[in-house]
């Protein structure tokens, strides 16, 4: 392998040789576009200095590894060959010709990690021995603290990354600066965002000035933005090497509109090239000729659907389209594996068959439900485009995903979704159909007069659940896959008729509202402690548990989970951790996703929570403040019904009957997602099975690797004629996407198929005035502490718990907390349902909130009025004009 390629040598298969900015401005040469000249020392010359200068070794002895690295590379002096082709190649170039050097890893420009501004360029170095020192200062940076952070934060092995490095002759910049080719802070794509500024690009990359900056849209080319900035300070080459800054005062923009259409033009033609939106730089010289000096993948884009639902003849739009994450709506952050999206979409398609839109294939799910970044979405297009959708769904929103209701009717405005349905008929066809299918008028009735039938009817759900999950041992494997498409094709149906039973107890809340005058929002009260909440009645168990068990002493939580799964624990702790995980095994976090695991396959979870439990103090028991708030739920059924009296005496009764109704069913509300799981759990162990199978046959390499196939994929696999190779490489592949796409912190609520984000469109709050939607009344004060994942967490009592979302798999965590702050959520979602139940004070739905508060600020939670109010100074979110600097750095 040469030590210097020019760039039209080099090409994409070249990567791991030449890294990603190198291999990239080879790639941009042959397509014709205006990058300067250059060439570049690949990895292979790294490599000869890095064994001569021992970075092995450093790496094997860890301690400060960045200044030992970096250290070791500036005392090693370049070897002879890889100097002597660098001083030939510079010698082409030209007789002392001003040059950049620019560091290029082969970590660098990933699609999940774009790893900018982690390695040092050297701008209008001349000469061949100040070439060679910047070589070797772009090496080193390869080990700066940041860069091997970053690596860390990523997953990527410090002894497998090297670095190239790219020498591109010098443009002698009037104006420069960043183009994104989608707008970074709103994910439009489409979109070019621009900043400029007079002189070298450094400046504008460095966030040493303000530049200019324009929105253009590249489909036609239309300005849609322009900010000038005050471009105090421009950078400049110096004659005969360096920069230096100098003081400007440029009135006005710094491009004209033809240079800015012509840059969003060849932004267009690099993304094209590369097939996705490139974060890039530019420089225009003193000619006016344009040149693009490097471009990156933009990596924090949150990926659009590639595909666009399937909807019924007749009810399709074409343009702009609008998805609600069901993975937010669910508090499951990461992605899905794909046996995980595969089970829901087959449960979506017994939704769909049930208002009378069967799909096609139900292995593709309901006609609205898609995939991006691995996670699931539903299109609410036509919500949004009809008269009744925009009736219904913000009020449905505002119960269970407040802050999305709040998008979503922001967005009726927005003359790209403009209605064109505005006949109500077709829904009332399906609501008729879906409450025939879920025997809603009988329920209800049961609901309303006879509530213990309704109550035994949950029951009954419950028991044939359970029993057609049952298999016997010796069935085979492609008939437990028939089995469980079967059985998630029908969990849907059988789970939503418990809804219209639950419906009656809050319609029923809301009629005693009514009836009274006494307002919702003043009546939290009532909802505590309600009796057939499974979930609260888990965590009930587990307190009981943690009371009938031995004391773990100093043991740690991985030493007694070892020793239980070992068996080796009191005959009475093992015994009462089993039983409880008979019961509850079935539950984890991500529930949702049955390639993950529950509590059974990994009981440290639970174990962790019963460690904390028996640290605590009797008086914060669950049974005990549940009692306690059932009390004071009494005592405020007995309020509103009084104010109910005050208007008449005959109120007064409905309201008794109508809030006994609330506080016996209401309860439910948790039950069939509490089915579904259970489900999802039973499908889970015998997907293992066949996992097992495949293993035996040498097509799998573990069982767990069956649920990176579909349920599709898997059944292929039963045939002798798959190739071995071709699943494991399958699976290996998705593993390394899924361990990838873990790492993504943002997930919309709201996503627009232009990449938008409406969210990210609405006007932040101001300094200091944190808002959310009320949850659960009561003002709490306490230290923060930030969880983004509830496995191993611990939380002090008082503290108070933010967070993204919650599911089961955190309500432990309830116990102790003071008061609770979620991204997500509405007034009926998991978490505030739970906070209620524990007398905790709640908000909701609070934009960027784990961004917004840091851990250990004190802050104060007022359930009520649905504010957070910071003590001492929290991490505030930087305004947009920010986002492109700190992208890059």
């Amino acid at each position: 392998m040469k030590t210097a390629l020019e760039f039209s040598e080099i090409h994409a298969g070249m990567l791991a040789e030449a890294g990603g900015k190198a291999a990239n401005l080879g790639e941009l040469t042959r397509a014709g576009l205006p990058v300067p000249q250059g060439w570049v020392l690949t990895t292979d010359a790294y490599h000869q200095a890095a064994e001569t200068a021992g970075l092995q070794e450093v790496i094997a002895q860890g301690g400060d590894l960045a200044a030992k690295a970096r250290q070791r590379l500036l005392e090693t002096t370049i070897p002879a060959e890889v100097a002597e082709e660098v001083r030939k190649a510079y010698a082409g170039l030209g007789e002392s010709a001003p040059v950049a050097v620019r560091s290029s890893a082969t970590a660098e420009d990933l699609p999940f990690a774009s790893f900018a501004g982690q390695q040092d360029t050297f701008l209008n170095v001349v000469g061949p021995d100040d070439v060679l020192r910047a070589v070797r200062k772009c090496w080193a940076s390869l080990w700066t603290d940041r860069a091997v952070a970053y690596r860390e934060a990523n997953g990527i092995d410090h002894a497998a990354v090297r670095i190239a490095v790219v020498v591109q002759a010098m443009v002698d910049a009037e104006v420069a600066g960043v183009m994104f080719t989608a707008n970074p802070v709103t994910g439009r794509r489409r979109e070019a965002v621009i900043d400029a500024s007079p002189g070298l690009g450094e400046a504008v990359v460095s966030g040493a000035v303000n530049p200019d900056r324009f929105v253009v849209d590249v489909a036609t080319a239309e300005i849609r933005e322009r900010h000038a900035g005050d471009k105090k300070i421009a950078i400049r080459s110096l004659p005969g090497g360096g920069t230096e800054r100098v003081e400007t005062d440029v009135d006005g923009f710094c491009l004209t509109d033809a240079q800015v259409r012509a840059l969003a033009e060849l932004g267009a033609r690099v993304e094209g090239h590369y097939g996705a939106p490139q974060d890039t730089e530019w420089a225009i010289d003193a000619g006016g000729r344009l040149w693009l000096t490097q471009a990156r993948p933009i990596t924090t884009l949150y990926p659009v659907p590639e595909t666009l639902p399937q909807t019924p003849p007749g009810t399709g739009h074409d343009g702009l389209r609008l998805f609600f994450s069901i993975n937010v709506a669910q508090g499951v952050m990461g992605p899905f594996t794909p046996m995980g999206s595969a089970g829901i979409k087959l449960m979506s398609a017994g939704a769909a068959r049930m208002a009378g839109y069967p799909p096609a294939d139900p292995h593709q799910g309901a006609g609205p439900v898609v995939e991006a970044g691995q996670r699931l979405w539903v299109d609410l297009t036509k919500a949004a485009r009809s008269r009744v959708g925009r009736a219904v769904l913000p009020r449905v929103l505002s119960v269970a995903e407040a802050r999305t209701a709040v998008l979503f009717k922001a967005l009726m405005d927005d003359p790209r979704l403009s209605m064109t349905y505005p006949s109500r008929r077709p829904f009332l066809r399906a609501a008729r159909r879906i409450a025939r299918a879920a025997g809603a008028p009988r329920r209800m009735r049961w609901a309303l007069t006879r509530p213990e039938r309704a109550l035994t009817y949950t029951r009954r759900v419950g028991d044939e659940l359970t029993r057609r999950l049952e298999l016997p041992e010796d069935v085979s494997p492609q008939a437990r896959i028939d089995h469980a498409e079967r059985l998630l094709g029908a969990t849907f149906p059988m789970i939503f008729s418990i809804m219209p039973i639950v419906l009656v107890g809050y319609g029923m809340f809301g009629l005693a509202s009514k009836l009274s005058g006494v307002p919702i929002s003043d009546m939290q009260d009532v909802l505590r402690s309600m009796p057939h909440n499974p979930t609260t009645e888990m965590d009930m168990e587990l307190w009981r548990l943690a009371t009938r068990i031995e004391p773990f002493g100093d043991r740690s939580v991985e030493e007694v989970t070892r020793l239980y799964q070992a068996g080796q624990l009191p005959r009475v702790t093992q015994e009462a951790i089993s039983g409880f995980l008979a019961t509850y095994g079935h539950r984890g976090v991500a529930e949702i996703d049955l390639g993950v695991k529950r509590w059974s396959d990994d009981p440290s979870h639970i174990i962790g929570v019963l460690a904390n439990y028996l640290r605590m103090d009797d008086r914060l028991a669950p049974d005990a403040l549940f009692a306690r708030g059932a009390a004071e739920a009494q005592a405020a059924v007995e309020r509103v019904a009084a104010a109910a009296a005050r208007k008449g005496r005959w109120r007064a009764a409905i309201v008794r009957r109508a809030l006994d109704r609330t506080r016996r069913l209401g309860g439910l509300r948790e039950l069939p997602k509490y089915y579904a799981v259970l489900i999802l759990a039973g499908v889970r162990r015998s997907m293992r099975v066949v996992g097992e199978h495949l293993v035996a046959q040498g097509v799998l390499g573990t069982p767990d690797d069956i649920y990176f196939l579909t349920f599709q994929e898997a059944r292929t696999a039963l045939q002798p004629a798959k190739s071995e190779d071709d699943l494991r490489g399958l699976v290996a592949g998705r593993k390394a996407a899924h361990e990838r796409e873990e790492r993504r912190r943002h997930v919309p609520r709201l996503l627009l198929s232009d990449g938008t984000e409406p969210e990210a469109l609405s006007i932040a709050a101001a300094e200091g005035a944190i808002t959310g939607t009320p949850a659960s009344a009561g003002i709490a004060t306490g230290p923060a502490r930030v969880v983004m994942d509830p496995a191993g967490a611990h939380l002090e009592p008082g503290e108070i718990l933010v967070c993204p979302s919650t599911d089961p798999g955190w309500t432990p965590l309830f116990l102790t907390a003071g008061g609770l702050v979620m991204e997500m959520g509405g007034a009926m979602s998991h978490g505030a349902v739970v906070a209620r139940e524990y007398g905790i004070p709640a908000v909701v739905g609070v934009t960027r909130a784990t961004e917004r508060v840091t851990t250990g600020e004190t802050v104060t939670v007022d359930g009520a009025a649905g504010t957070i109010t910071q003590e001492a100074a929290g991490t505030i979110t930087q305004e947009a004009a920010d986002t492109i600097t700190h992208e890059r750095a």
